[in-house]
């Protein structure tokens, strides 16, 4: 096979990619959706940048791979995000560090999912002080009924996690990014984080406003008056 043969085939094969692309944006346009079948993300150097993650349904995925976390006031952050594949389990230690470069401290616990309660992660939890959500290693010790009430407590918190990257996927754009190149769609997913810890330092303004007028009002007796 020549090169130029060569070539023509892989610029043919650009092209009905890039008309794919144009017939997927186009769909979820009208229809206000980003579920696409096959969705086609990201073009590259004129090819397609998938990421491999090993998963039995789907074992190639496109875009980019993120994990988020959550501080005591409710502010996400990105602790780590890549077009590679990569095991979240490592991201922990790294996350905790830069958080105690923050505080000053390593935090009290730390609400995380199965794939982080790894050995490694355990350890490091345990010198430093830092209660790890989950149930322990090993068999059940005797105090499993107290142990259950609070892996319940922490699974339920630990929903504010699930419920961030919900309310960013549908409210903030990180479920519809249609942007073609690597720093664009890195730039969009940092940006739908910064817009949402902006929507919710706004309530917080709110709430507390609201609160200082409702002392005010008590304090003075004061009575709003209608005339007619």
């Amino acid at each position: 096979m020549s090169d130029g043969y060569a070539l023509e085939k892989s610029e043919i094969s650009l092209y009905l990619t890039i008309c794919k692309l144009y017939e997927q944006q186009k769909y979820m346009y009208d229809n206000k959706t980003h579920s696409v079948e096959h969705r086609i993300v990201s073009l590259s150097q004129s090819w397609i940048r998938p990421i491999v993650r090993g998963k039995t349904k789907a074992p190639v995925e496109f875009g980019a791979k993120l994990d988020l976390s959550i501080d005591n006031d409710g502010y996400s952050r990105i602790e780590k995000i890549s077009f590679e594949a990569y095991n979240e389990s490592t991201c922990l230690i790294e996350a905790v560090e830069r958080f105690r470069e923050r505080t000053g401290c390593y935090p009290e616990r730390v609400l995380a999912d199965q794939i982080y309660r790894t050995r490694e992660n355990r350890k490091f939890c345990k010198e430093h002080g830092i209660r790890l959500s989950g149930p322990k290693l090993g068999r059940p010790s005797p105090t499993a009924k107290v142990d259950k009430k609070q892996e319940y407590q922490d699974n339920t918190d630990r929903i504010e996690v699930e419920r961030a990257f919900s309310v960013d996927k549908r409210c903030y754009g990180m479920g519809c990014i249609t942007t073609k190149l690597q720093e664009t769609q890195l730039t969009s997913i940092a940006l739908s984080v910064f817009v949402s810890n902006l929507f919710r330092m706004k309530r917080l303004i709110l709430y507390t406003l609201f609160y200082l007028f409702s002392k005010w009002k008590k304090n003075n007796n004061w009575e709003l008056q209608i005339s007619v």
